[in-house]
C-alpha cells in the first residue's frame, strides 16, 4: 500500500530513517532551466574514511533540506512511498503530482 507525504516533518522523517538525503540537479529546459529533485541513501557513508570527494550523483549536489522542500513546492509534487515495512526496498519512493 502507498503513501502520499506532503509534510516536511513527515518526508524528512521518512527519508531520515533510511539514511537519506537531497539532491538537487538543474537541467536545461527550452530557455531557461529548470530543478530535479532527488533523494540518495547511504550518500553520507561514501565519504567516509576520510574519503572527501565531490557530492555529486549524476550531476546531481546534495543540498539542504530546506532548499529542497522550497524545490519540491514549487514543482508542486509530493512524495509516494510503501507504508508497508516488510514490502521490498524501504527506500522505494516516486515523485508524484500534489492534489
Amino acid at each position: 500500500m502507498a503513501k502520499i507525504l506532503t509534510d516536511r516533518t513527515e518526508i524528512r522523517e521518512w527519508a531520515s530513517a533510511r539514511a537519506g538525503s537531497p539532491m538537487l540537479m538543474e537541467t536545461p529546459d527550452g530557455t531557461g532551466s529548470r530543478t530535479l529533485l532527488q533523494l540518495t541513501f547511504g550518500q553520507h557513508a561514501l565519504n567516509t574514511d576520510g574519503n572527501e570527494g565531490p557530492d555529486r550523483l549524476g550531476g546531481f549536489q546534495l543540498v539542504s533540506w530546506d532548499d529542497w522542500f522550497t524545490a519540491l513546492e514549487a514543482n508542486k509534487l509530493a512524495l509516494r512511498v510503501s507504508d508497508d515495512p516488510a514490502g521490498g526496498n524501504e527506500a522505494e519512493f516516486e515523485f508524484v503530482g500534489r492534489d
